[in-house]
């Protein structure tokens, strides 16, 4: 007998629309609105329900925070459920989410055995995802993890959009082999969203096919303007900074958890920042190597590695092993280099401080990089470039789409040339007026192609064709 797994249905706030005038103009709000009237009348009674596996931690919880609170306050039904699974599950949809990336991940099979705890783990779930569920619900699935589901709620009536947040431009023998593990769940669902269209695997129908960059939210806790009184109180009371005689920020609680030599830089220090998951994708091995190696200490410049603590992204069980890899990559280097790099590890107690934390951490950065090996978008590209900072980052996936290179940030062709990585990292702590230029220019970019009325639109207009090909 199948065990049951525990649906969690997150609690969104509503946004209005009408709060992005400020950042995107009257015209663009209006068109939201009207896209999101037509949408409400098709749907009637029926709801746009999104399901994935974690509601903190990583781009996609962050993403739906935003969109589905927009969604509401344009007056839509909508619900986010977050599906159930133990470690052998996750350990299981990590090593496919490593293979669309194009990496083996932790070398392990996905053979029979895997196939079964991942459906194992789909009959779990699928009882309380009906419960959750009226019929005629349009369906968003994210990532490798809830795509299990979509067969059964394909055969319930549902109209099911797989939205798949990862991916790789060139196929290679990894991408295959988890294509091949997940076409049997999600060939037939009735619509596909990647952030790039080059990430779809050629069985995908492209007729059922859009392609939907996720945005950013301007006024969320972690985009919303900071003065510099209030971005040094953060970093001085998460630990990252000394206070420069300013108070520590009241609403900073939970101090991060830092790996570092000696005593937290001044305020005035430059810092080179990079904030990402865990992962080994970000390769923040990767960045300490070339920063240590190829930004000379004359410049005064320290880096930070940033990321979630580690305990607090449920459905990423390698976070743990690339956190204590780089932790002993921190300790191999020599007493001068380790005096210039700190490793975070944010809290995820509170979701609120910990966006307040980065928010501070990316507004202050001297030079914010993305050095991934592979990515599907990069949010905290697009989060750095609102800020004005300048961006050096890996010319991989969805950071390509978002920086052109040398007009609103730098892109590294090749993201394994350290030696490359920390000439360009310099050039930019070299001129300020360059950093300035570049930062100005990617704020321009972000207003105008990666906030959250454009996504919606996209979404809304995704959403209006399902019904209209089963308005049932």
């Amino acid at each position: 007998m199948t065990a049951r797994a525990r649906i969690t249905a997150v609690t969104v706030p509503s946004l209005e629309p009408d709060r992005l005038e400020p950042f995107v103009g009257r015209e663009r709000v209006e068109r939201l609105e009207r896209t999101a009237e037509t949408v409400r009348a098709r749907l009637g009674d029926r709801r746009v329900v999104n399901v994935n596996s974690t509601a903190t931690g990583g781009g996609v919880a962050e993403m739906l925070q935003t969109l589905l609170g927009y969604v509401r306050g344009a007056g839509l039904e909508t619900e986010w459920l977050v599906i159930d699974g133990d470690p052998q599950f996750f350990a299981v949809t990590k090593r496919i989410h490593n293979g669309l990336y194009g990496g083996p991940g932790d070398g392990g099979p996905l053979g029979d055995a895997e196939r079964a705890e991942y459906e194992r783990t789909a009959a779990e779930n699928l009882p309380g995802m009906r419960d959750a569920l009226r019929p005629g619900d349009v369906v968003i699935v994210h990532d490798p993890q809830p795509a299990g589901l979509v067969p059964a709620l394909l055969a319930d009536g549902h109209a099911v959009v797989w939205r798949c947040h990862v991916g790789l431009d060139a196929a290679n023998e990894w991408s295959e082999r988890a294509w091949e593990f997940l076409r049997l769940y999600v060939e037939d669902a009735s619509g596909f969203v990647f952030s790039r269209g080059a990430f779809a695997p050629r069985w995908v129908d492209p007729g059922r096919l859009a392609v939907i960059p996720p945005a950013i939210d301007p006024l969320a806790p972690k985009n919303e303007a900071l003065d510099r009184e209030t971005v040094v109180g953060v970093l001085a009371a998460a630990g990252l900074i000394a206070s420069d005689g300013m108070a520590p920020h009241p609403d900073v609680s939970h101090p991060a958890q830092i790996v570092r030599e000696g005593r937290a830089p001044a305020a005035g220090t430059p810092l080179v920042v990079q904030v990402s998951r865990w992962d080994r994708m970000k390769d923040m091995a990767g960045v300490m190597r070339a920063f240590a190696s190829g930004v000379d200490a004359a410049t005064g410049a320290h880096l930070v590695l940033a990321g979630p603590a580690v305990e607090g992204v449920d459905d990423d069980p390698e976070g743990l092993e690339v956190w204590n890899e780089t932790v002993e990559l921190w300790r191999s280097l020599a007493t001068p280099e380790r005096e210039r790099v700190q490793l975070v590890a944010v809290p995820m107690d509170d979701p609120q401080e910990n966006a307040l934390v980065v928010n501070a951490l990316q507004t202050h950065a001297a030079v914010v990089v993305q050095k991934s090996l592979a990515e599907g978008f990069g949010l905290t590209v697009a989060e750095a470039m609102w800020k004005s900072r300048p961006v050096v980052a890996s010319a991989v996936g969805g950071i390509a789409d978002q920086i052109v290179n040398g007009e609103s940030g730098l892109l590294l062709d090749d993201p394994r040339d350290l030696g490359r990585m920390g000439e360009l990292v310099s050039s930019v702590l070299a001129s300020p007026a360059e950093a300035a230029r570049l930062g100005a220019n990617a704020r321009r970019r972000v207003a105008e192609r990666f906030l959250p009325d454009r996504q919606l639109v996209q979404y809304a207009e995704l959403v209006e064709r399902l019904l209209e090909a089963d308005p049932a």
